[in-house]
């Protein structure tokens, strides 16, 4: 398993200690991303930078519209918009690289 720094939920706080370069175990809840992820289930998050390769299916921490989900980049525009969707399908929307925290790297 990799070493990580901070133990925390899809929150602003576990973006926080992201966004701050630091490795984080996060645990999703919710049944979005069956079969990848059940509930609960922790997964390894490395900070996203403006060096991270970012590509479809990825699954990331993210804000959208003001909610925070582990969930899957669904496609990409221009390299600059980036449409989020949980594992259904159901697009919750799209966002910036800013809205981006997290890499998940490895499933627990």
């Amino acid at each position: 398993m990799i070493e990580y720094d901070f133990e925390g939920k899809e929150n602003a706080i576990t973006a926080e200690h992201l966004r701050n370069g630091q490795t984080c175990k996060v645990v999703g809840f919710g049944q979005s991303m069956t079969p990848i992820l059940k509930p609960g289930q922790p997964v390894i998050c490395k900070p996203v930078t403006e060096d991270t390769e970012l590509k479809k299916n990825d699954i990331v921490l993210c804000k959208v519209k003001g909610n925070y989900y582990l969930h899957k980049i669904s496609a990409i525009k221009n390299g600059v918009s980036y449409q989020i969707s949980n594992n259904h399908g159901h697009i919750n929307g799209t966002i910036t690289r800013s809205n981006i925290f997290g890499i998940v790297v490895e499933i627990l």
